[in-house]
Parts: C-alpha cells; structure tokens; sequence
C-alpha cells in the first residue's frame, strides 16, 4: 500500500511519481535559507513601500516583525494595488468535496488515515445533483476536492466528475492529490481550467514531522505539482501555506518566491494565493490554535504582503476565517472568495456522505454574502473565463 511507502527521506519519491527537475525548488529553498526576518528595519519596509517593483529583499521586509507595527501604511498601498488590477471586482465560487479517502497521516488534517471519522464518495449521479443544487445558486466556478487516495479517487474517477461540472460551470478547479503531467493533460482535457495544490510548510524537517507517512510525505513531488499542472495544459495554480504549521513568515516568504519564479519561468499561467491558518477536526486533540499559532494581525500581514509582491494575482480569503475578517480583506488585498461552503462529502443537495475536512468559521450563503459584498460598496463576479471550446 501507498500510504506505508516514503517513511524515511522527505526527498523521496515513489516509482508512479514523476521527477521534476527545473531548479525552481532549490532557488526557492536557497532565498529562504536566508531569510532572516529580525534582520529587517522600519526603514527597509519604508523603502519596500516606495519601489514599483520588489525585489527579494524588499518582500522580505515586508514580512518581517518590523512591518508588524506598519499595516495601516502597507495596508493602504495595497489597496491602490488592488484597486489598479482588480477594480471593485470580488470573485466568488465554492467547493464541492465527493471523497474523503485518504492514504496519507498529515497530523493536521480530519481526513488523515488514521483519523477515525465517516468516509464517503459520491456516485456521479450524486455529483450531478449537488452540481445542479451549486448551479442554482447563481455560483459559475466550481473547485472540485477529494481526500488524497489514488485508490479510492482514481484519475478517472476525477476526469469523469470535471466533465460533469463543465456541463455546468464556465470555470472547474480541482483540489486532489498531485499528478504528474499526463494525468493534468487529461484532468485538463476533461473541463478542469485550475489546480489548487499547498506546500503546508516549506522546512523539510517541520514538513517530515507533520507528514508522517503515506504519498505526501515526498516533498519534492508535492513542491513540484504545479509545475507539472501547468506543463499538461492547465491555465491557473495557486500557491499556499498552512500557517501555524511552521514560522509563518518563512513559510509565507518561501510561498511568495516559488511562485513568483514559477511566473517567471511561464508568464502565460494564472497565478493565485492561499493563507489557510489551522483549524480544529474531528477528532483533534488539539484547538485551532497550534504553537506557531498566528493571529489575525498577522495573517493580515502575509496577505498584505503577497498583494504588493505580486499584484496581479488574485488573492483567495478562506472560510476557516470568521466573516468580519474575511468582508474586511476583500478589496484591500484579498479578491476571491468562498460562499454557501460545506467540507463535508457533499451537503448541498443531499445529506453530506463523509465528515468534514475542518472546521469552517463563515458558513453564509451565496445570498448572504452577495449583499455583503454590495453593501462594501464592491462588486460580485460570477464569472470572469468563458470557455471557448
């Protein structure tokens, strides 16, 4: 079985896992390495502040405890930055989870193997229904998620379910387990546009500690996913880190640079970012708040922080944050975001088939959150792709 296999080496890889080898890891790696956040002053964010285009180290500052103390400064030239890109635009779209099997212990996750919770997947009869109940919502983007288990949510299984929600939605994202290229080639062909796929952290040794076993715990295969998305045709990747898994800063700084040099490397892709923090499951023995635990001043921070590295890149605000947090990002740095969101096995039309993955903390409708968006003076985008083949 998979999930007994890569108990060593986080740098192994499985014999079905295609090896990529274009240098971005090691960059990535390297910058971190040497990102040393205490290093930097008020007077390095100031500076950062003023350039038009950021280097390395004017991205770090704004990541460091320095800028800590500065977010109504950077805060409002991230909000120009936004406004220049983006306009009054808020983007919205929710998850469709149909399996919760997974071969992997992350210590993290409610889907991990050894978490005993209800295990579900949906029928393509019952995708179908809680497709056409999303649908009738007014939602056109659908980001598809199953646990991370090649056996149990084969690639076939994830192709039929795209060409399902292209019947349905303009824009189909996936959330699974990595692929290699080919595999993406022919997710892509079945209807899926985007690839939603986390490093969690970037320290190999926190990344081992918390990957105890199973295919995920290959760091490289993972870290490398969205190279090979791209490569099998997809238009978008996003790039994120589960904050409070290591030092956040580091985590955030390490996020910021792979993606930036994946851009560099193919500027035609789409790129967005993620900043889940860590929230409880079923079964945690733990609460949301972890020992690297990161508060909202400081998720803020990274989000700020990203908007003005990269500002062209959309920016998701995720429901594991509560709903004032989440109205008051968007249009300041964050402009996408989740609404009438279930993580459970379905739960839209039917009764949910599996428990949930965590635990969420706006669970508004579509409606709801549509208003909300009005009243903030910003505009709903229900779609922004129309797709011509």
């Amino acid at each position: 079985m998979q999930n007994a296999l890569i108990t060593d080496n986080v740098m192994n890889y499985l014999d079905y896992m295609e090896a990529t080898d274009s240098g971005i890891m090691d960059k990535t790696l390297m910058a971190t390495d040497n990102y040393m956040c205490k290093t930097y002053s008020a007077g390095d964010v100031k500076k950062a502040l003023c350039e038009d285009s950021l280097t390395f180290y004017d991205y770090a500052a704004l990541l460091s405890p320095a800028a800590e103390n500065m977010l109504e400064e950077i805060a409002k030239q991230a909000k120009i930055e936004t406004r220049k890109h983006f306009g009054n635009s808020v983007s919205l779209y929710t998850p469709l989870y149909i399996a919760n099997y997974c071969d992997n212990h992350c210590t993290y996750c409610g889907f991990n193997c050894k978490n005993d919770i209800t295990r579900g997947k949906l029928s393509f009869e019952e995708i179908e229904a809680e497709l056409k109940a999303i649908s009738n919502t007014g939602l056109e983007e659908i980001l598809l998620l199953t646990g991370e288990s090649r056996e149990e949510s084969n690639v076939e299984y994830i192709g039929e379910a795209v060409k399902l929600a292209a019947k349905y939605f303009p824009t189909v994202g996936i959330e699974v387990y990595p692929l290699n290229t080919d595999e993406y080639a022919y997710i892509h062909q079945c209807g899926a546009d985007f690839v939603s796929i986390y490093q969690e952290t970037y320290d190999a040794d926190i990344y081992a500690k918390y990957h105890l076993s199973g295919p995920k715990r290959s760091y490289p295969y993972r870290f490398n996913s969205q190279e090979r998305a791209i490569r099998g045709g997809m238009r978008g990747v996003s790039f994120g880190s589960l904050l409070g898994i290591g030092d956040f800063r580091r985590d955030a700084f390490a996020t910021g640079i792979h993606a930036y040099l994946l851009q560099q490397k193919y500027p035609h892709a789409e790129i967005s970012f993620s900043a889940p923090r860590i929230r409880s499951f079923i079964n945690s023995r733990d609460t949301q708040e972890s020992q690297n635990s990161v508060s909202e001043k400081q998720l803020l921070q990274v989000l700020l922080a990203y908007r003005i590295f990269m500002p062209f890149v959309s920016i998701v605000i995720s429901t594991r944050e509560r709903a004032g947090f989440r109205d008051n990002v968007i249009g300041l740095a964050a402009t996408k975001m989740s609404a009438g969101v279930k993580v459970g096995v379905g739960g839209h039309f039917m009764e949910k088939k599996g428990d949930e993955q965590f635990e969420i903390s706006d669970a508004r409708n579509v409606d709801q959150v549509h208003t909300m968006i009005l009243d903030r003076g910003l505009q709903p985008v229900y779609s922004d792709y129309i797709r011509m083949i």
